[in-house]
């Protein structure tokens, strides 16, 4: 099938709409890679400065396959963005989409003249319902959107996509302006709402209300799209609650050529992705609609209460957290811990039964959880992540800073044949010992030498690697948990004893949603820590 959109041959017929997934550049590259069936790439949304967006809860699942999100337009702003982009080379049958938004006709101008040059068109979202004083707030005003899109055809020299909001009267009227003021196509639609969604009392979103996506707006994604087709002539990219070849085949119907995937990838990793796509573009061909199938209705985001019975502080900036009951986890998963008003954030569970966390103050979340008291009540989500799974008949070796004893403690319990190779400034920051050393040969090395060896720990594994034969490192397998620096020193001395496809590392990459969606949890690689780890192996990024 011959795929074409704004004047470029493209590889497929599919978008993944702007925030979700592709969210970064190092993703946009490994879909290049990986998933060609996606023949545009749409960035997220940028804007003339950075943004932090909203705290977490960023994204919370109303019923299976539909959500609502409200992230805050997260972006790095205009300039490094800029610089980001330019690093990408963009294959010659694909279409980057760059979307972009303003709080003015002259903000949305200066992002689009500082982005054209890095990519083949550009989006405005003209259709945030969430994000105060920017998009569906100009994209309601059919005059005020023909002027935006006019001015930004104007100054650059690209297609220009218009990005509309369902929440208006008649879709049709704003899909006239935006044409009329010039737009290349039509995205639609955008989230709907804002809504909010309670938990045990409580509204799960940080922002309380977020735009609504998935299954439950496609029926008015469908009607939109129906209504601008009657209303312009140009292309339009249908997004909102597709999930399989035979949504699209309605939503080509009603007059769409590139349809944008969305909620449906949740829980998704990329290979899982990849072969969506693949099939999805099998049924077309086929008239079949296997596709609906791999959908992972099935993604558990509940919350569920615990009870704080015990906050024990190590040091200063770490304390161990104990709670009322057990929470059922494999080794490798993570949980987020969610305290309404405050926030939630991922956490390895330390121990499952009774639950326990190992936090470390970085910031206000952690910095609460500090002195949090005895009989605070809390919720946990999850486990999210994919659980390790060593070879069998290999011995692990298990390395781990700050708060990495915790992904790893429950793996060196329930496989066995464990070393634990665990790091720290100084005495006074070791925690968890004596259990750890009940479930593996625990070695500790501080960098001041108040305990254990002196230096680093990969000094340490260094040495006792260099005394093994060449039989015993031939059953080595790796797992890495901590800081950046720490892990990929540990990676570099590890590649010299064992191929790289036996080595595994969780880095504390930013995770938000822990589902996928969000993109916030990028490795350099494109792989995304929530959905395709949290233990990632080395081997995929040497290929990359």
């Amino acid at each position: 099938m011959k795929n074409e959109f704004l004047g470029k041959e493209i590889s497929g017929p599919f978008t993944v709409p702007s925030g979700i997934v592709t969210c970064s550049t190092n993703i946009i590259r490994r879909f290049f890679e990986l998933v060609p069936e996606v023949g545009v790439l749409t960035t997220k949304s940028i804007g003339p400065e950075p943004r932090k967006g909203y705290r977490e809860p960023i994204l919370t699942q109303y019923e299976p396959g539909s959500f609502t999100n409200a992230v805050g337009l997260t972006n790095p702003g205009v300039s490094k963005s800029a610089q980001l982009l330019a690093e990408l080379s963009i294959p010659s049958n694909r279409f980057l989409l760059i979307s972009i938004f303003g709080a003015s006709i002259e903000e949305y101008v200066d992002v689009a003249k500082q982005l054209a040059p890095h990519g083949d068109g550009l989006e405005l979202n003209l259709s945030c319902p969430h994000a105060k004083g920017l998009g569906m707030a100009m994209g309601q005003d059919p005059a005020l959107v023909e002027e935006i899109v006019s001015s930004v055809k104007a100054a650059v020299n690209v297609p220009v996509v218009a990005k509309l909001t369902p929440n208006v009267p008649d879709i049709g009227v704003i899909a006239e302006a935006a044409e009329k003021g010039g737009a290349d196509a039509i995205c639609a639609i955008n989230t709907m709402g804002p809504e909010q969604y309670d938990s045990h009392g409580f509204p799960i979103l940080s922002n309380k209300k977020g735009g609504v996506s998935g299954k439950g707006i496609m029926s008015a994604a469908l009607e939109g799209v129906s209504r601008i087709r009657e209303a312009v002539r140009c292309p339009i990219i249908a997004c909102g609650g597709i999930s399989g070849a035979n949504d699209v085949r309605q939503f080509l119907q009603s007059g769409a050529s590139i349809f944008g995937i969305g909620s449906a990838l949740v829980g998704m990793t990329t290979a899982e992705i990849a072969t969506y796509f693949q099939v999805l573009t099998k049924d077309l061909e086929n008239q079949t609609d296997e596709s609906e199938n791999l959908i992972r209705y099935d993604i558990d985001m509940e919350f569920r209460p615990v009870k704080l019975v015990k906050n024990e502080r190590i040091t200063e900036d770490i304390c161990i957290l104990t709670f009322d009951r057990k929470v059922e986890i494999q080794a490798g998963q993570f949980v987020f811990l969610w305290i309404p008003g405050l926030g939630e954030k991922p956490f390895s569970a330390l121990l499952d039964d009774p639950f326990k966390l190992a936090v470390i103050n970085l910031g206000s979340f952690t910095d609460e959880l500090m002195t949090l008291e005895p009989g605070t009540e809390a919720y946990v989500r999850g486990p999210h992540g994919n659980p390790v799974e060593p070879p069998n008949n290999s011995r692990i070796i298990a390395v781990a800073g700050g708060t990495g004893l915790a992904a790893v403690y429950q793996l060196a319990r329930d496989f066995g044949n464990t070393d634990i190779y665990f790091g720290a400034r100084s005495k006074d920051r070791l925690y968890f010992l004596e259990e750890s050393t009940d479930v593996s040969n625990l070695h500790i090395s501080t960098d001041d030498g108040s305990y254990g060896a002196k230096g680093l720990i990969t000094e340490l594994l260094e040495r006792n690697l260099e005394q093994m034969s060449l039989e015993e490192r031939e059953s080595l397998v790796f797992y890495n948990c901590g800081p950046a620096p720490m892990v990929r020193a540990a990676e570099e001395l590890q590649r010299k004893y064992v191929h790289p496809n036996r080595i595994h590392n969780a880095i504390d990459y930013l995770t938000k949603c822990g589902v996928g969606i969000c993109g916030a949890c990028d490795s350099p690689d494109g792989r995304r820590l929530c959905v395709d780890g949290p233990f990632l192996d080395a081997a995929d990024a040497a290929t990359i």
